[in-house]
């Protein structure tokens, strides 16, 4: 935000004042406590935490997964959080791409099935997509797996399949929640690989949250959540607190 309060043009994620309450054993807990957060267009963005730190609320707010308790979150210049719920559904069909920890694909669906839905359920005609699906399919490595289903795949396959299906909208903002969490380092290493390659090449912006340091090096900026406060950290500067009060 510039110093006349104006957005930039070059941010796609505004947040401000996000707040998000729990009620642990009867008291409330703020995971999230009035932060403000600005996401570049493009820009490679790491919530990094350990479980139950808040980094899944926040990608789940940012989805309009779930609902935050005060402020607001502005996507490409549709506030999200003033929209009642089936206008948030089509808004994360249409705009968001989310690349799940445990891949949540259809098993009765085949891969190609799989990936291509998010576009047929917008209405897209069928050779188009399959189109597309192929084409994505032959970009993670997975040409000749079309006709299969997911339980003959392994978890490294599977997760690659995964972010195919969050690409073919060819979504403004990719959102990738402990995608590397559920497969060997060696496995998560390539499909962190390839995630990043694909968004990079497509100039989609990134948001992961993870428990791995390992993606520090790869990533535009960096941020921890530290007692309901986002704390961001890149290599250019000391640590800051982003929408203390």
């Amino acid at each position: 935000m510039n110093s006349n309060g104006h957005h930039t043009p070059t941010s796609i994620v505004q947040i401000r004042s996000l707040s998000k309450i729990y009620e642990e054993g009867g008291r409330q807990r703020a995971v999230l406590d009035a932060v403000d957060l600005d996401i570049s267009k493009g820009e490679f963005f790491v919530v990094l935490g350990k479980s139950g730190s808040g980094k899944s609320t926040l990608l789940n707010l940012i989805s309009a997964i779930d609902r935050p308790d005060g402020g607001s979150i502005c996507i490409d210049g549709t506030e999200i959080t003033a929209l009642n719920e089936r206008q948030q559904t089509l808004f994360r069909r249409d705009h968001i791409g989310i690349v799940f920890q445990f891949f949540n694909l259809i098993p009765t669906l085949t891969v190609l099935e799989n990936i291509t839905l998010p576009a047929e359920l917008r209405g897209i005609s069928l050779s188009k997509v399959e189109k597309q699906g192929r084409a994505l399919l032959e970009r993670v490595g997975l040409a000749g797996r079309a006709d299969t289903f997911p339980d003959k795949l392994s978890g490294g396959e599977q997760q690659r399949i995964a972010i195919a299906r969050a690409l073919i909208q060819e979504p403004a903002l990719i959102l990738a929640d402990e995608p590397t969490g559920n497969l060997d380092e060696d496995t998560g290493q390539q499909v962190l690989k390839l995630l990043l390659e694909l968004t990079r090449e497509a100039g989609k912006t990134l948001v992961m949250a993870t428990h791995s340091p390992e993606i520090i090096p790869f990533a535009d900026r960096v941020c921890r959540i530290h007692e309901g406060q986002l704390v961001i950290t890149t290599d250019r500067q000391a640590p800051v607190l982003v929408g203390a009060r």
